[in-house]
């Protein structure tokens, strides 16, 4: 009986030794986590459109945010709710006091001033809608002369000039392949389209030999920088090659 009861005291103390030293650790854990994953700098790589300070404040962005561990978790399992022209983001820790944010932001070919709506429609390289904003993004064109019906997120433009959307789509896409993004994409009423470049407007015309057109530009477009006026690229074709500018005076204001 003796030995039983030692038996059982030496089992007890043994329990009560580990759960001592499970609360001892858990409490040793927690002030890991409290005084060690702290918040001290941010790596952002990937973004674009939106400037690294700008992504920091997006990621921290409530009052447990100064714990890099809770950063992780929270980006990792919850819904943190969409971020305007952003696929994506993924968030690691390159040390305990390191957030590295990896953004993947959506492609972007040009956009719609929508006007019932006061919204400008994104849209990406297969014509789907991505992104509706009162925002204006750098180095992305705006299309006017051509009107949409009822604009719908991650539906494709719904152009109502026949053969349209395919035609823009070329064109943005040729563009953006030699760097060469306007400011806007303007059709007239053949559809025919003109960019401007600040002071100077190129006269595209019809799709035929459109990536010869673009070739062209690429290599003319820095020479008339600085300049005013019209280039006319509606003209050319492989057997006329004459390209004409127009220069006009610098406009006033």
């Amino acid at each position: 009986m003796k030995e039983e009861k030692k038996k059982r005291g030496n089992k007890g103390k043994i329990v009560l030794i580990l759960l001592l030293a499970l609360v001892c650790l858990s409490g040793a854990g927690g002030l890991i986590v409290w005084k060690v994953f702290t918040v001290k700098s941010m790596v952002v790589e990937g973004n674009e459109l939106y400037s690294s300070e700008q992504i920091e404040q997006m990621v921290l962005n409530d009052e447990y945010s100064w714990n890099s561990l809770y950063v992780l978790l929270k980006y990792r399992f919850l819904d943190t709710g969409d971020v305007p022209f952003v696929d994506t983001m993924e968030i690691s820790l390159d040390d305990p006091h390191t957030v590295h944010v990896k953004v993947y932001e959506k492609k972007i070919l040009g956009c719609f001033y929508i006007e019932t709506i006061g919204l400008n429609a994104y849209f990406d390289k297969d014509g789907f809608v991505v992104e509706t904003s009162s925002e204006e993004i750098p180095r992305v064109p705006k299309v006017t002369g051509v009107s949409c019906s009822e604009i719908v997120l991650y539906e494709k433009l719904p152009l109502k000039e026949s053969g349209l959307l395919k035609n823009l789509l070329a064109l943005t896409q040729t563009l953006e392949k030699y760097d060469l993004q306007p400011q806007e994409i303007h059709y007239d009423e053949k559809l025919q389209p003109t960019l401007t470049y600040y002071g100077t407007q190129v006269v595209i015309g019809s799709d035929e030999y459109l990536s010869q057109k673009i070739v062209r530009l690429s290599a003319i477009l820095p020479q008339l920088s600085g300049l005013y006026g019209t280039l006319y690229l509606d003209t050319w074709t492989p057997d006329s090659t004459d390209i004409i500018f127009k220069r006009a005076p610098k406009a006033q204001g």
